[in-house]
């Protein structure tokens, strides 16, 4: 035992976690079911040997919560809480481990961390996690301004800190590659291509251990913290390092008017199941911050456990994190991994109004945040336009899975394609919502990139060691006559137009697109479609681009244009998703005008609107078949001798599918045009 000697006195439980104060700090933590608790206090993250201050409950304990006020401490203390005594045998503690503090701003690991705490006492103490006192509030933000932007105008790229600069042909020095600080060097980069949110995969401090032998976990999904960020992005690993480069980071995303949104994982953590470690929740009240039934953790994550998040003390702890990300460490916005898990009571049964998402959709502190479900659970929940709360908008699996089903040519879904292009009423209309409501992707972290979305007809995920069971087998792709890679010129050219096909789907839809790091560029993961554990070359994005990749990157940066121009969104936007489809007016068409084709054979379709706010009519029509079709134009509406133009031509030679006004090509109408096989053309016809 060390030989500092602390004053102390018995403290408060107003605020969790550590406070500071001018005398000392503060500790306070949840932990009912405990008897005696001790407060460690250590030299440095190695340390075996700490301080140990221990706790009764007759003085620093009211009623669930623990409190201590060591004086002459302050920011930079390392500490963590031991449990050495239960309430009446209880389960739901774990005696004698090290154990973070839930409200800690900083984690450390120790050099030769020991996950599971295995050894001698001072072994197990010298290789666990722990905290740190740091004082938040010491940093210079000085003139930072949340962007704002409207989810009308929003266009959200996802991305991995790590993945997005971690390789060398990034340009980076090596202490910046997979860095918040490397992050901000390629700020230019993301303004270029015209984004104007990031929504960053996991960032809170998670467990790169938390994986299979041999493996690291890449993605994150794995937290042990929910204040913390993670110290592996950042260059500086100091005490504050993190903390500063992070908020450096969103400060200078700010700065070029970029939002940032943090994929967050509340329902689940790096605990596991009763096999996995102790390191926090699990020793303080593991019946408490778990979904316990009949003694097991119930697994609606996938990941072994599931968070009590209608539990009050959880709820609170959930919230408490957002205020604090939001104001402390100013992002924009979040958005929430299996959010279906917070709709379920202490015994997993799914609740119709949820307490929790209601909580945070009314919270005054997170009144200007934006909120963004992952509708559905690993446990079979599938809550997609049922999300309560009005704020909330969803990640729409239907989108995805329907774009890619009749752009890959499959049969029966001309009604589903064209109803996710036009915002998806059959799913949010009752609900008297506004367009937004529905963030539309083709592809994310979680299955396969675009590319491989055109390149591969299956999973091929043998890396991961899971003998390919892994990853989802239902992706909607096709390789179109060739798996994988190949040098065939003409496969190549069509796999291109595809790849332009959907990312073109993705931003003329109704909603606010999503588009995921690296499609721009065409990145591949080899067939991968769950790379989770895949922390290497593989899974980064590739800087040297070839000719094809340039190509695709030109045509992205175009579409982004357009679509904030309000050129190709397919409709005005209105209040309401109902009135903005009231007021569309839109005509169908086929081959013929006015002849669309909704049967289950259909693979084509037309559509034609008048966009009021540019004052000019718009023509589109996809072709998903895998023939040219050639097509009769339809005349502009109230004006038939009037031409139109083509806009886009995703069919069109590299480098002229998105032309200029002044040089677009005329169509007279009725004229005919080829649309060639899987392509997709817009006209516009301006009226002055």
């Amino acid at each position: 035992m060390s030989s500092h000697n602390y004053i102390i006195s018995s403290g408060n439980c107003q605020h969790l976690g550590p406070t500071i104060s001018k005398d000392g700090v503060n500790f306070a933590f949840w932990s009912p079911y405990a008897a005696e608790v001790d407060l460690l206090l250590f030299d440095d993250v190695n340390d075996g040997n700490p301080t140990v201050i221990h706790l009764s409950s007759s003085v620093f304990k009211s009623t669930y919560y623990w409190h201590v006020f060591v004086h002459g401490i302050t920011s930079g203390q390392i500490y963590a809480y031991r449990i050495t005594k239960a309430l009446d045998d209880s389960n739901s503690v774990s005696l004698n481990k090290v154990l973070l503090d839930p409200y800690a701003k900083r984690v450390l690991f120790p050099d030769h961390y020991n996950r599971f705490q295995e050894g001698s006492t001072e072994e197990a103490i010298s290789g666990a996690l722990k905290s740190a006192v740091v004082d938040i509030d010491k940093y210079d933000w000085g003139i930072d301004a949340f962007p704002h932007h409207s989810l009308a105008n929003t266009i959200i790229y996802e991305m991995h800190i790590k993945g997005f600069t971690a390789s060398k042909t990034s340009g980076l020095d090596a202490t910046q590659r997979g860095t918040y600080r490397g992050l901000i060097e390629k700020i230019p980069y993301l303004v270029e291509l015209g984004i104007t949110t990031v929504e960053l995969m996991p960032i809170y401090q998670f467990d790169e251990n938390d994986a299979r032998p041999g493996l690291k976990n890449y993605w994150g999904y794995s937290p042990v913290s929910f204040f913390a960020p993670h110290d592996r992005y950042s260059s500086d690993r100091s005490i504050m390092g993190p903390l500063n480069e992070f908020r450096d980071m969103v400060k200078a995303l700010h700065k070029h008017g970029i939002e940032v949104i943090l994929d967050v994982v509340y329902n689940h953590t790096a605990e596991g199941d009763d096999r996995g470690p102790t390191f926090c929740f699990k020793g303080l009240d593991r019946n408490g911050y778990y979904i316990i039934k009949d003694g097991y953790h119930q697994n609606f994550s996938g990941c072994g456990n599931s968070l009590n998040a209608n539990l009050p003390v959880v709820r609170s702890l959930i919230i408490d994190s957002l205020i604090f990300w939001h104001e402390k460490m100013h992002v924009d916005g979040f958005r929430f991994d299996l959010a279906s898990i917070l709709t379920r009571d202490k015994k997993g049964v799914p609740m119709n109004d949820n307490t929790t998402l209601l909580a945070i959709d009314a919270n005054r502190n997170l009144a200007e945040c934006k909120l963004i479900a992952e509708p559905w659970d690993a446990g079979g929940l599938y809550q997609l336009g049922a999300i309560s709360g009005y704020k909330w908008r969803e990640w729409n699996g239907k989108f995805r899975d329907d774009v890619r089903a009749f752009l890959r040519g499959d049969c029966g879904f001309v009604k589903p394609f064209i109803l996710r292009v036009l915002g998806s009423p059959d799913i949010y209309n009752e609900h008297e919502v506004d367009p937004q409501k529905s963030i539309n992707f083709v592809t994310c972290h979680d299955g396969f990139t675009l590319y491989d979305l055109v390149c591969y007809s299956h999973k091929h995920n043998e890396h991961n060691g899971e003998d390919n069971r892994d990853g989802n087998d239902a992706n909607y792709s096709a390789n179109y006559g060739f798996e994988g890679p190949t040098d065939d010129k003409n496969l190549n050219k069509l796999r291109l137009r595809q790849a332009k096909n959907f990312m073109a789907i993705t931003m003329m839809s109704y909603g606010t697109p999503m588009i995921l790091m690296g499609d721009e560029v065409l990145r591949t993961q080899m067939g991968n479609n769950n790379a989770y554990c895949q922390d290497n070359e593989l899974s980064y994005l590739n800087w040297d681009y070839s000719e094809q990749q340039s190509n695709m990157l030109n045509f992205t940066k175009q579409l982004i244009k357009l679509r904030k121009k309000g050129h190709i969104r397919a409709i005005k936007a209105e209040n309401r998703l109902d009135k903005a489809l009231k007021n569309a007016k839109i005509q169908w068409h086929g081959i013929k005008p006015f002849q669309p084709d909704w049967s289950d054979m259909s693979h084509s379709i037309g559509l034609l609107f008048f966009h009021r706010q540019k004052g000019v009519y718009i023509y589109i029509f996809i072709n998903a078949y895998w023939e040219d079709l050639n097509i009769e134009i339809p005349s502009v509406p109230g004006h038939l001798n009037l031409p139109w133009y083509q806009y886009v031509n995703t069919a069109s030679s590299s480098g002229k599918e998105i032309t200029n006004f002044y040089i677009c090509r005329r169509f007279n109408p009725s004229s005919k045009m080829i649309v060639k096989k899987h392509s997709i053309v817009m006209l516009i016809c301006p009226l002055s």
